[in-house]
Formats: C-alpha cells, structure tokens, sequence
C-alpha cells in the first residue's frame, strides 16, 4: 500500500498539473503558488518530482508542459543569460514606485521585472503577456490588466488592434520593454512587427519608457525598429557600455543604469 503522503503529492502533482494546463501550459514558479495557495518551495519541490518522470520541463524560475513546444521563446530564452536578467530586473523594479501605473510587455528580461516587482504594492500592471500577469495579479493591492487580442503561443501574449486600442485606455507612468537587439544606427530592434507596433504605441503614451537589455544584446540584429530610439529614457543592461554606445545613448539622450550585484554584509 501506498503511504498516506505518497497519496497526498500525487494529489498535488495532477492539482498542479491542471493548473499548468490552465495557465497556457507554462507558468512561473510563482503563479503556481499563487493558484494553488501553497508556498513557492511546495511547487518547486512538485515540479521537481514531475521532471523526473518527464512530464514537465523546468526552467528558470518556472515550468511548462513536455508537451509544450520547447523551442518556443518564450520558454528558451527565460533559460538563457538567467543571473544578467535577474540583475537587471532587481534594479530596474528600484526604479518603479509604488502606486505606479506600469506597462511590462511580453519579453523574457520583462518576466524577470515582473518577478522582481512581486514585493511592490498598489501597482497597476498593463500587459500583454500572461508571465507579467500570473507574476502580479492577486499581489499586495495590485491591480492587474491583460491586453485583449490575438493570444500568440511564441511570445505568450497578445497582438493586434485590440491590444492596441487597449493600452491606448491607460496613463502609463513607466513602460518596460525587451527588445532583440541594439543596433548603434537604427537603435532598438525587434524581431516581431506585431510587437514593435505594440511598443510604438506604449512609448508614446507613457511618461517614461525603459529598455531593460543584457549584454549579449548589443550588435544583434532584428528587421524591425521598435521605436524611435530618442523616445527612450533608460536603459537598464549588466555591463559598462563600449565607447561606440555610450555616444549612441548620449545622443539620444538615454540614461544608462548598470546593474550591479548587491554587497555582501
């Protein structure tokens, strides 16, 4: 016979399982918790049992489905350049204040920032994406609002004209955008014309708008200007800009803030 406990975690696998499925088949750590009303350790101790038996796939900070497609990358680039991205998030989250309203679209390095913002409060989240929503909805007098749209499985969010028509409804204080790469003629690229027609839109009605980039980000290239590159007010990366970008960012007036690791003791 099976132990009483035993039969207890198989409850909690297929609970979590459902919500996973629920949620789009992927979903950060915690979300999870959030849904299921246990703590973060409890799912990380869950989604550790289930990856043994291959039916989910850990990444980090979340999981999504094996039957998910894993190319998909929303889901691979949460995995690539994890501690850059954790850096970043934490010093861009110091830069928002509570009470702010605030735009987070559907890029990996934005995931990371909505994660970092779990610990502020009476915040209004505008998004396209489901990682920023399932990070901040029901957190600490939050008030969370999904852009309606074309839900695209590669970026986890929606796109379209109702997107569009919808952050049009808000006063954005600060928006935060990911972009696929920095190019020191055209500025800030992105793969996805859908996207970029997103973040015209948000840069124009927010009062601040920041740009939140690793370094692997600089010299990649993308079809697809994102944006005026003057219309951006910060830039948050890891690294101390080469000199060829430091001018960029000074001619276009662009505050660059590199992250750095906290001290110890």
């Amino acid at each position: 016979m099976s132990k009483p406990t035993d039969t207890h975690t198989t409850h909690r696998e297929v609970e979590l399982l459902d919500t996973l499925r629920s949620l789009g088949g992927s979903a950060r750590t915690a979300a999870l918790a959030e849904a299921l009303s246990v703590s973060e350790e409890t799912v990380r101790r869950t989604v550790k049992a289930l990856a043994k038996t291959g039916i989910v796939h850990r990444v980090h900070g979340g999981v999504y489905l094996a039957n998910t497609d894993a190319t998909s990358p929303v889901i691979s680039r949460l995995e690539k350049h994890a501690t850059e991205k954790t850096l970043i998030a934490s010093t861009a989250a110091g830069l928002i204040p509570n009470g702010a309203c605030v735009f987070l679209d559907v890029g990996s390095t934005t995931a990371f920032v909505a994660e970092a913002l779990r610990n502020h409060s009476d915040l209004t989240v505008v998004t396209n994406g489901l990682h920023p929503a399932q990070s901040l909805m029901r957190r600490n007098g939050n008030t969370v609002w999904l852009a309606g749209g074309e839900l695209r499985e590669v970026e986890a969010g929606t796109f379209g004209n109702t997107a569009l028509d919808f952050v049009g409804r808000f006063n954005i204080d600060m928006a935060v955008l990911s972009i696929d790469g920095i190019d020191p003629a055209s500025g800030f690229l992105l793969a996805g014309a859908a996207e970029a027609e997103l973040a015209r839109a948000v840069v124009s009605r927010a009062k601040r708008s920041l740009v939140v980039a690793d370094h692997s980000k600089f010299g990649q290239t993308a079809p697809i200007v994102a944006c005026p590159p003057d219309a951006i007010d910060m830039l948050v990366t890891d690294v101390p800009l080469a000199p060829l970008y430091r001018k960029c960012m000074a001619d276009w007036d662009i505050e660059t803030v590199v992250a750095r690791k906290p001290r110890k003791g």
